[in-house]
């Protein structure tokens, strides 16, 4: 089972790696499907003139506190998630909004009127994912001319159809489309790897990478990632007001900034002093998350904070540390990540947040132990840890914006990584529950959970809390 680092970690903007980020893509893809003969054309001169897309099960519901509206309307002019300027997106889609039309480039104008041509389907779920999109393509005399159906599921991810099942068949049988000298599909095939080899799991993960790519290009991605978490931490730190949706929920990381950097000037004792750090890090990357900003998917948009908030913890408290500390974190987050999501899932609308912030923290704490010295016995305990003390989270996020509890819940979950790195690397690395079987339960416990409490906003916080 390989899946790529640079799969894990995906550049992009907010609010939501499956809510936005996905269906962008999935625009992205529809379009390039237009252009292409993958599909049966009814006659010769059959040219696409209109374009629909309808949302559904958690898309539709939430979807409009994510912004997967805004998401489909850049997606379908040809903007992509890691390349979308966004101090152009609002200009972009009053653009279509006005006009009716979308204009990607390469391709002629196409009707698409948003408040007629892209539909909330909430009565509708699609069979194969909580995150089902569907687009549909006609032309000048409205017959439908091609199909197809997305599923965004999480991360980023997005499949069609064929895919998913391709997909499923793929993890049943624990093959992956790489092959790859460090092919662990569990926890257990990891840790019976590294001890056969005497390797680290950042030094597996390197050398699966490296199958793919040069040791240089493989260091300027990780590099690459780092800094766009780093600037965002910074961005964050810097911007008050409101955050958009409705809510009126402010800012906080800048003014909690501030008042730990008067506290460091002068001195004074702050027991928390870790903590306050951390959880500022991980607010100030999910308050721009929620403004639509540029992020990195760790491994979702929804818990973007937690691993940045921790990296920067390592560099901020651990005199120690150096670029390559960075990268050995990084690779060994994205090979816990990697095992998680082969076996469960990372998406709120299939798992709840237990599989967006348990995730994140698993990772996190994973990645700290190994730049801690742990072995690879103790980085598997981190992560089981950290995973362990989030099961059964809901993800019920209120009007369906990644706000409340969202921004809080990643500073938390930063919070409980570290604090798992820190009882594992103590320890031997040896524990009573393995991190195959957390993360089964995960998957078992995302599979009874009520639907109401799957990012659909139809319970929990987001029903008992009046919107202001």
């Amino acid at each position: 089972m390989f899946l790529s680092v640079f799969d894990v970690f995906k550049i992009g903007v907010g609010p939501s790696s499956s809510h936005t980020m996905g269906p962008m893509t999935a625009a992205n893809r529809f379009l390039e499907l237009i252009l292409s003969n993958e599909w049966p054309r009814p006659s010769t001169g059959a040219q696409v003139a209109a374009i629909k897309v309808s949302l559904h099960g958690s898309l539709a519901h939430t979807g409009i506190g994510h912004g997967t509206g805004r998401a489909v309307i850049l997606g379908l002019m040809g903007e992509a998630p890691d390349k979308v300027d966004p101090d152009r997106m609002d200009a972009i889609i009053d653009e279509v909004e006005k006009s009716g039309r979308i204009a990607p480039e390469g391709h002629p104008a196409y009707q698409f009127r948003p408040k007629t041509d892209l539909i909330f389907d909430k009565k509708q779920p699609l069979p194969g994912h909580a995150n089902g999109m569907s687009f549909s393509a006609y032309d000048k005399d409205g017959r439908l001319l091609v199909k197809r159906i997305y599923y965004s599921v999480g991360g980023g991810f997005v499949v069609t159809d064929t895919e998913l099942e391709q997909m499923r068949a793929r993890k049943k049988a624990s093959q992956g489309s790489y092959k790859v000298p460090y092919p662990f599909a569990s926890a257990k095939q990891m840790l019976e790897m590294a001890e056969r080899s005497g390797l680290t799991i950042a030094q597996m993960k390197r050398a699966n990478e490296e199958g793919q790519r040069s040791r240089e290009e493989l260091n300027a991605g990780l590099d690459r990632i780092w800094e766009a978490m780093r600037a965002c931490i910074e961005r964050g730190l810097k911007v008050e007001g409101v955050m958009p949706g409705g809510l009126n929920v402010r800012r906080r990381a800048k003014h909690i900034h501030d008042k730990l950097q008067e506290e460091w000037r002068s001195n004074r004792v702050n027991p928390l002093l870790a903590n306050d750090w951390l959880s500022v890090y991980a607010m100030a990357v999910n308050e721009e998350n929620a403004a639509g900003g540029r992020v990195v998917t760790a491994p979702t948009n929804g818990a973007a904070g937690v691993i940045p908030a921790t990296i920067r913890y390592y560099e901020h408290f651990h005199e120690d540390w150096d670029q390559k500390g960075i990268h050995d974190y990084l690779l060994t987050a994205a090979a816990i990540g990697g095992i998680i999501k082969h076996n469960a899932s990372i998406s709120g609308a299939e798992v709840g947040c237990q599989g967006e912030v348990g995730s994140a923290a698993a990772m996190a704490a994973a990645g700290l132990a190994a730049v801690m010295g742990g072995t690879p016995a103790q980085i598997e305990n981190a992560a089981e840890i950290a995973l362990e003390h989030h099961l059964g989270m809901t993800c019920d996020p209120i009007a369906g914006l990644v706000q409340v509890p969202c921004i809080e819940r990643n500073a938390l979950g930063a919070v409980k990584a570290v604090t798992a790195a820190s009882l594992a690397v103590k320890g031997d690395g040896q524990h009573f529950v393995p991190l195959d079987a957390c993360i089964e339960t995960m998957r078992q416990t995302g599979y009874d959970m009520s639907e109401k409490y799957k990012e659909t906003s139809t319970g929990g916080l987001a029903v008992n809390v009046v919107e202001c």
